[in-house]
């Protein structure tokens, strides 16, 4: 996940703070991991699901300002825990004999992604860490689907541009300033990102043929290079008119 803020003034009382809800919450992460050995199935699973959840927990108590997370980024980091096992089950390919499973816990996280934000609105404590905290889980997420489909159906490394786009996008933010610029509210973008989804769940199915996974695959593919390209598109039309009439 990419930095959130520059929190280098958070005074180290807080940051033991949050430290140590992240530690408590590695409990869980043990608890539920004990629970699915057929997804945390031998230990490079147990160290890639841990080393998943250590990055994203060093990442909260970085960026996190305020000391105690609060239930809205409690119920987040619950769905991060999810998506660390999913990412473990990955190591030695143990998803493939649990897939269903797998799905299952896949699911679970993204369904609990309407949750944190209810939680957020009704006790008003919506942050902008916790908008960003909970699309990078997200859009990493979404990249395992893709490194699963890349390992259980053999469809080339091409699938892994659909959770990858994302941060190409930002890597080609660095050199151009302008693509950092916000950009406006699209149903476009959420229901491309919600098909993005749907067709990676559908493609990993076992019930799913090879031909219709990369179909599906490629679906999602076609339309997020569509929504991405316009984005691109529309940021370059607003800087070339601030250009122009900074010029005048």
């Amino acid at each position: 996940m990419p930095s959130f803020s520059n929190t280098s003034s958070i005074s180290l009382p807080k940051r033991l703070y949050t430290l140590a809800e992240i530690a408590l919450a590695s409990l869980l992460l043990a608890g539920l991991g004990s629970m699915l050995p057929g997804l945390v199935a031998s230990a490079a699973n147990w160290w890639l699901a841990a080393g998943f959840y250590v990055v994203m927990g060093a990442l909260v108590v970085s960026f996190w300002p305020h000391g105690p997370l609060g239930w809205a980024n409690r119920v987040t980091l619950g769905r991060g825990i999810l998506v660390a096992i999913v990412a473990g089950a990955l190591a030695a390919n143990a998803f493939t004999n649990a897939i269903w499973l797998w799905l299952a816990v896949a699911v679970i996280a993204l369904l609990l992604d309407g949750v944190d934000g209810w939680i957020a609105r009704r006790t008003k404590t919506h942050t902008s860490f916790g908008a960003r905290f909970d699309m990078e889980l997200d859009a990493v997420l979404i990249l395992i689907l893709c490194i699963g489909l890349l390992q259980s159906e053999h469809l080339g490394a091409w699938v892994l541009l659909i959770g990858g786009m994302r941060y190409l996008f930002i890597a080609a933010s660095w050199p151009f300033a302008w693509l950092k610029a916000p950009l406006f509210e699209s149903f476009r973008r959420k229901a491309v990102c919600v098909w993005q989804v749907v067709a990676l769940l559908l493609a990993l199915t076992p019930l799913t043929s090879p031909f219709t996974a990369g179909l599906l695959a490629l679906s999602a593919l076609v339309t997020l290079s569509y929504s991405f390209g316009f984005d691109v598109w529309w940021l370059f039309k607003q800087h070339k008119c601030q250009t122009s009439s900074a010029a005048d």
